[in-house]
């Protein structure tokens, strides 16, 4: 398998797919026009080197070679897949994709980390490549986070798709497949979900910001870094598994989704509670001791969890 992958845009989530994809020994060649890009890439691989030691990766000290090209052309030439992770822009990814398109390999395939477009919006300025065009969205950060979900847009050939599954495989993450396009992809659209009812919450004075994160940290939290939602589900439901708990907790549940916040936009007072909840959760705090210990603290979990086969 060739591994060489081309990171188009190195900002923060490029440069912790370049960190990633070097600790698992692949080829990098990193391309981003901006100003100083190239010292800003090399000093975040650095900084992530410590949580990619920790996590055992077997060249987090060194092994996948990084090469800083003068353009996507120069970037794409060789490279099996191509990870773009330019601006949350349609006219962006369609210029960007458009150079893309006329350097790539035939049999490359063209992942955009988008968090939320479609590949069917784009992929027709990949050109003749435009087959190959996919979405193939990480979760932040990726050198941390295993999860990249797959989607292919309404031009991309179904071998792209199993391709890139392969190739994401290979490379140490999770992929999981998206059988449609969606905006905000699956993940997302979940956390969404939960965001829209936790904003409406603390809008409407039921709990503080602090509580809530609380309460999700100390409850549901725990759970769901082990098990998915069904899973956790079925797992609550003793020998009687998901079917018991449908039956048993279905109904009050359906009453709880209709009482559930079906506010649509962002109010000045909602922005301001939150805003304001916020500052007096982190108020005599370092944040940047707080994302240290996540990251840590992940770190940790993702070793527990790599310890021997899943059941």
């Amino acid at each position: 398998m060739n591994r060489t992958v081309a990171v188009v845009s190195t900002g923060a989530i490029g440069a912790s797919w370049a960190a990633h994809f070097l600790a698992e020994g692949w080829a990098v060649r990193a391309v981003d026009p901006a100003p100083g890009a190239e010292a800003a890439l090399r000093a975040q691989i650095e900084e992530c080197r410590p949580a990619l030691r920790a996590l055992g990766r077997p060249h987090a000290d060194g092994g996948g070679t990084l090469v800083w090209c003068d353009s996507i052309a120069d970037a794409v030439a060789g490279a099996q897949l191509v990870q773009e992770n330019g601006p949350e822009r349609v006219d962006v990814k369609r210029a960007i994709f458009a150079e893309i398109g006329a350097a790539a390999a035939d049999d490359a395939v063209l992942a955009s980390s988008s968090s939320g477009i479609r590949a069917s919006d784009f992929q027709a300025a990949a050109g003749d490549r435009q087959a190959r065009v996919l979405i193939g969205h990480p979760f932040n950060p990726p050198h941390l986070i295993p999860l990249v979900e797959v989607v292919g847009g309404a031009a991309t050939d179904p071998d792209a798709v199993a391709d890139a599954l392969a190739l994401y495989t290979a490379a140490g993450k999770r992929p999981v497949r998206l059988h449609r396009e969606l905006p905000g992809h699956v993940v997302n659209r979940l956390q969404a979900a939960l965001w829209r009812e936790a904003y409406a919450l603390v809008d409407s004075g039921a709990i503080s910001v602090r509580d809530l994160d609380a309460a999700m940290e100390a409850g549901p939290g725990l759970r769901w870094a082990l098990e998915g939602p069904f899973m956790t589900q079925h797992l609550s439901g003793g020998p009687g598994g998901i079917a018991h708990i449908l039956e048993h907790l279905g109904p009050p549940t359906a009453e709880w989704w209709r009482d559930l916040s079906s506010v649509g936009e962002l109010s000045e007072h909602m922005v301001a509670a939150i805003v304001d909840g916020m500052d007096d959760e982190v108020a005599g705090r370092d944040v940047a001791a707080i994302r240290a210990r996540r990251d840590e603290l992940l770190v940790a979990l993702l070793r527990l969890k790599s310890e021997g086969p899943r059941p």
